[in-house]
């Protein structure tokens, strides 16, 4: 379970927390370079990245719960003082990425974009609240910590930059198969 662990925090914070990003660029080139680049087949495999993701955790969660309920946090949260919380990101992260499997709803930039910032509102959400409590602390001499955001703002920078990169690498990629098969057919 630790490798399990392991390996979905690496794939989270790589390439699921850089979705966002990801589709915008996708979105971005599409819009500029018009029918040039294989945009569509590039947010067709972010589509099919987003639902086997969503199998695959959806799968240990329940294996985990059904295995050892006592370390499942999901028992205690989804009946405490914020069940109902609890229950619109339980459904966001792991029922709403199943409507992908629709194609005409698949191939539409916006909706795979809102998929895939549903998937993560809980963190957009906790780190929304962090950035907000540490900048407007009453106790503090003066008014805010800038120091504190730093790491944050160079986080999401960061996360951004990360997703530009791996869309281009993925149009990159569908552009030098496209040729391939082009010079294999003529």
């Amino acid at each position: 379970m630790e490798l399990y662990d392991l390996i979905i925090k690496i794939i989270d914070v790589n390439l699921i927390q850089c979705l966002i990003p990801i589709i915008l660029t996708l979105f971005l080139v599409k819009v500029f370079f018009k029918n040039r680049f294989e945009t569509k087949k590039a947010l067709n495999l972010i589509r099919w990245l987003i639902i086997i993701y969503t199998f695959i955790t959806w799968t240990i969660s329940l294996v985990t719960i059904i295995i050892n309920p006592e370390e499942a946090t999901f028992i205690n949260r989804a009946v405490g003082p914020y069940a109902i919380i609890y229950w619109i990101m339980f459904i966001a992260a792991l029922i709403l990425p199943f409507t992908l499997m629709i194609k005409k709803m698949a191939i539409k930039f916006w909706y795979v974009m809102f998929i895939a910032f549903c998937m993560k509102v809980g963190i957009y959400f906790e780190r929304f609240i962090i950035i907000t409590t540490s900048y407007h602390r009453d106790y503090l001499t003066e008014n805010g910590n800038i120091e504190f955001i730093y790491p944050f703002l160079l986080g999401i920078s960061i996360l951004f930059v990360q997703g530009v990169i791996i869309a281009i690498l993925i149009l990159g990629i569908f552009q030098i198969l496209k040729r391939k098969t082009i010079h294999n057919t003529g």
